[in-house]
């Protein structure tokens, strides 16, 4: 069977192009010929992914299209032949953006719009978690399940060593991190905010450290550097990094004393699945799709209490007995996650169809 998969783009490290190439290899090791196809290709990904504009590209007896955001794309995949797979990835909600950039909060707008016009268009549309799944059932779309992201998390384990980036974490501050896109429902300024409330009250010895790209939303990144300021904090107390490469991203993690997540939104979230497999207590705000991916591990919380969070963050940097019971809670959840088969998953999908 030919199984091919549709992403708008495809970006080295991006969560979306990286799950479709860890599904293509699954579906090939099954038997199956596929292929990954995107609209937009980095120089990098060239030799793996192909264009769209291939004639095969839409011949597939399956094809699976990765929804993120509004493409050309979408029209293209609702007139493909053969059977039609939705993979919803999450749109963030147009309100984060309200306040920073126009051009998003309509992006994101028409992205949902174009989602929904997907609804009678196919076969069956799933989600990459039972949070983005039910939202597909409360748009309309009758057939519905759930195909988990697969995360690569030997990349990190297995990354070469970093040492001038080791030896200039390893201090006597506690490194508090962050992974992921400097963005609005991320709510980064509420990890500030947090950091002030640990600075004050709780400890003097620390370093928050932003993980990832703070290009997309400018104004964003500036008000963020405009409340930095405005605590009077040692710069080099707060690192915002810019994209890094797997070894620096793995020698983050290795460094980190807690991973924080403030985010008001998220449709999984990547790199929570890997602080848990870099043996990093994870400190949450609990909401949207951060405890089912989880799974009761880590410490969550709600409401967004910053005294009682400073206070967990000392706990999981310093209270040994603390730190490895959260340590053992999140190595029994990643053990569930890694343990579902890729290829199960695909297999009740592809039976769908036969």
């Amino acid at each position: 069977m030919v199984i091919n998969q549709w992403v708008p783009a495809a970006h080295r490290g991006d969560a979306v192009g990286d799950n479709a190439c860890r599904l293509r290899d699954a579906l090939r090791s099954m038997g199956h010929r596929s292929e990954v196809y995107a609209l937009t290709i980095d120089d990098d990904m060239r030799s793996e992914v192909r264009q769209l504009t291939d004639q095969d590209g839409s011949l597939g007896d399956i094809t699976i299209y990765h929804f993120a955001l509004a493409s050309p794309m979408t029209k293209a995949f609702a007139g493909c032949r053969g059977r039609r797979v939705l993979l919803y990835h999450n749109v963030t909600p147009a309100r984060f953006f309200a306040p920073y950039d126009p051009a998003l909060f309509r992006l994101a707008t028409r992205s949902r719009r174009e989602l929904a016009s997907l609804v009678g268009e196919v076969d069956v549309a799933l989600g990459v978690s039972e949070f983005n799944r039910q939202e597909l059932e409360q748009m309309g779309f009758p057939e519905t399940g759930v195909l988990p992201i697969s995360v690569d998390v030997d990349r990190l384990r297995n990354a070469p060593r970093v040492p001038a980036l080791d030896d200039l974490l390893d201090d006597e501050c506690a490194n508090f991190v962050f992974v992921g896109r400097i963005a609005p429902n991320k709510k980064v300024e509420d990890i500030i905010r947090l950091a002030e409330h640990y600075k004050r009250y709780v400890d003097a010895y620390y370093r928050f450290i932003f993980v990832g790209r703070y290009d997309g939303v400018p104004r964003y990144f500036d008000m963020l550097r405009a409340l930095v300021g405005e605590f009077g904090w040692l710069q080099e107390r707060f690192l915002f990094t810019g994209p890094v490469t797997d070894a620096e991203l793995a020698a983050y993690y290795r460094a980190a004393s807690v991973y924080i997540s403030m985010s008001e939104h998220e449709g999984f979230g990547v790199p929570l699945v890997e602080a848990m497999a870099t043996d990093v207590p994870v400190l949450a705000y609990s909401c949207t799709a951060i405890p089912e991916t989880l799974g009761g591990a880590g410490v969550q919380f709600a409401p967004k209490q910053f005294e009682l969070a400073a206070e967990w963050l000392y706990e999981l940097a310093y209270d040994d007995g603390v730190r490895a019971a959260v340590i053992d809670g999140q190595r029994r959840r990643l053990t569930h996650i890694l343990g579902r088969r890729i290829e199960a998953d695909l297999e009740q999908l592809v039976g769908r169809f036969q």
